[in-house]
């Protein structure tokens, strides 16, 4: 794959990837001039964000936004997209929705180390984040499905999240005169399943978060980054070899790699191996993206480090032996001060003055 070199000093690798090929690009600034704004659905962050980047585009930082062909982006599919994902009639019990465990005020996370679904079940891995899903070439922690729109019901149907049978969403939707009359609108008929995952996948789509310091500082603006965190900028892309993996606009190679999490316990999570069918790829799990990073706390697949400086432990160890070990896990030898620097660059570099504090809409009724 070809490489490029950016202005800190890291390789990139610019993936071909052919669900990247087959998709259409789509500016933002069509949505803003369509009346987006108007639905309150873009919020002040990411306005400031498109405005800095010209014309209406992705907020600095960020490639183009790719859409699927047959999913374009409409104000009111992600205006509809958004009071699904809200909505906790998407539950059995009326209780769950997706921002329960994907809540914008958690970072699109949830806070805890497991996602808590009806009837108080947990599951046994963390709620990974919502922002800047639409550029992954993954999505869930195993990676199984590979679109926004292949992920987005699997929580509602799984017994142990919101454990409502599809059938019965698209009946309770089709109940709800304001679902009817928008689903009839936007895609010529009743709600069915397929089109509220387009919905809510249109909607995870402007979940966006960049601009950042580390964006202005790549860009020329040697004050945006205190001394301490472009100390752990250096250390991300050399020593610390934080970069390895977590590489690219979001931070992530959309790779999996087995890092030793968890790989003490007597029955691991199998990870990508239970998907992939090939023993290499026993616990691993997919890179995650870092931007927002200190929001979306605890971390990791199973939500067992709470804190930064807890992961920065771990890689500092080389991780947990396994056969599986990834390659690029090895003792790091970094000294007090630089974990604290590492620990700085990701508070303060990755942080946007413009996050997607989402809230919830007005609900259909």
């Amino acid at each position: 794959m070809p490489h490029s070199t950016d202005n800190t000093g890291r390789s990139q690798t610019r993936t071909n990837h052919p669900l990247v090929k087959s998709r259409k690009r789509a500016s933002i600034a069509a949505l803003l001039a369509g009346g987006l704004l108007s639905t309150g659905l873009l919020t002040t962050g990411l306005l400031v964000g498109a405005e800095r980047a010209g014309a209406g585009q992705v907020p600095n930082g960020l490639p183009d936004l790719i859409v699927p062909a047959d999913n374009p982006l409409t104000a009111e599919k992600i205006a509809l997209g958004k009071q699904l994902y809200f909505d906790t009639r998407l539950s059995a019990d009326n209780t769950v929705s997706c921002a329960t465990c994907h809540d914008p005020a958690k970072g699109f996370s949830n806070g805890d180390q497991f996602a808590t679904g009806v009837g108080g079940k947990k599951g046994g891995r963390n709620s990974p984040t919502v922002i800047n899903a639409a550029y992954q070439a993954f999505q869930f922690w195993d990676g199984r499905a590979k679109t926004l729109e292949d992920q987005a019901l699997g929580p509602v149907a799984n017994p142990i999240e919101m454990n409502l049978p599809l059938p019965e969403m698209e009946k309770r939707l089709r109940a709800i005169p304001g679902y009817k009359a928008q689903f009839v609108k936007i895609f010529g008929r009743e709600p069915v399943a397929a089109d509220v995952a387009k919905a809510i996948a249109a909607y995870e789509r402007t979940v966006l978060s960049g601009d950042a310091p580390y964006d202005k500082f790549v860009a020329g603006d040697t004050k945006a980054l205190s001394e301490a965190a472009q100390r752990g900028l250096k250390l991300f892309n050399g020593k610390a070899n934080c970069a390895a993996c977590h590489s690219g606009p979001n931070f992530t190679d959309n790779a999996f790699h087995n890092i030793g999490i968890g790989m003490a316990s007597d029955h691991p999570d199998t990870g990508r191996e239970a998907i992939s069918k090939m023993e290499g790829d026993f616990g691993s799990f997919k890179t995650p993206g870092l931007r927002e990073i200190a929001r979306t706390g605890p971390y990791m697949h199973d939500g067992s480090l709470k804190t930064l400086k807890d992961v920065i432990e771990h890689y500092n160890r080389g991780g947990t032996p396994n056969g599986t070990l990834d390659e690029e896990m090895f003792p790091l030898k970094l000294t007090d001060a630089e974990k604290a620097d590492l620990v700085t660059f990701m508070e303060e570099a990755l942080a946007s003055p413009s996050y997607p504090n989402h809230t919830a809409p007005e609900l259909p009724k």
